[in-house]
């Protein structure tokens, strides 16, 4: 069975939550760990920067570089890929995990909001995609994973945040157009996305709309991520997957151990019926 070991994957907003649970499972199968966040000093409101996650990538096992990175910035992601592959000897894995979030309406959104979603979200994905991509036709078994939904047009996913719609739903159109246009270079493209919501740091910022224990824990979010990047990224392409959906294929049949409180109700993520 392929494994992750001396895989070089690059992840964006890798401080914390699902970023950073991706980079610790696979650093456990001896992985190298590109950190690209902004988070380089202690938030104030949320924990995790890019070196205590690089710190935990090594007593896991794997390699780090932490980077401090601001997707919107086009140089900086040019010379974060360069760093990487000079450093690794290329890169065999993005996930484009950054994500900025604003469950607002229409007339609560201001403009400066709705660009940061745009950049993070959109064009962010795009912008790290087209970096990674010469790097990306020199690997072996090259995967590009984006975490984004299905793009559901069901009216009840606009209604109450169009905005923030928009942006993911524009990372998963990223994931449609650039699976077809890579398939030439046996670079799979595919969206992962959780059935149910996770409890993250980011999760608090929100004001307690939505409680811990009907969640379950990013580990899910990781393992699936990781199934998905073993796989031959020849056949394994195009896809829209949810974190059950990639489990259930790799045999797991007991989902009760990623929840935060098993006795609860757990919550349905947005954007699926």
């Amino acid at each position: 069975m392929t494994t992750l070991k001396n895989k070089t994957i690059f992840i964006s907003g890798a401080s914390r939550g699902i970023g950073e649970a991706i980079a610790l499972l696979a650093a456990k199968e001896g992985a190298n760990i590109v950190i690209a966040s902004k988070s380089d000093t202690a938030h104030p409101k949320l924990p995790g920067t890019i070196h205590t996650v690089a710190t935990a990538v090594e007593q896991a096992g794997g390699k780090a570089l932490a980077i401090k990175l601001d997707i919107r910035d086009d140089e900086g992601i040019a010379d974060a890929m360069a760093l990487a592959a000079d450093k690794f000897g290329g890169i065999d894995v993005l996930v484009n995990n950054a994500s900025a979030i604003s469950l607002t309406g229409t007339a609560d959104t201001p403009m400066k909001r709705f660009d940061l979603m745009m950049d993070v979200n959109v064009r962010g994905t795009f912008a790290c995609s087209q970096a990674a991509l010469p790097y990306l036709k020199k690997a072996e078994n090259p995967h590009i994973l984006t975490l984004s939904p299905p793009i559901n047009l069901n009216p009840v996913w606009f209604k109450k945040h169009a905005a923030y719609t928009i942006a993911k739903y524009g990372m998963s159109m990223c994931v449609l157009g650039m699976a077809e246009e890579f398939k030439e270079f046996n670079i799979a493209v595919n969206a992962l996305w959780p059935k149910t919501i996770i409890s993250t740091a980011a999760l608090a910022m929100l004001g307690g709309v939505i409680k811990p224990e009907n969640c379950r824990k990013p580990d899910i979010v990781a393992e699936s991520a990781c199934a998905i990047l073993r796989r031959d990224s020849e056949t394994c392409t195009g896809n829209f997957f949810s974190d059950e959906e990639v489990l259930a294929e790799e045999g797991v049949v007991d989902f009760a151990v990623y929840a935060n409180d098993a006795s609860k109700v757990l919550q349905k993520d947005i954007f699926l019926d």
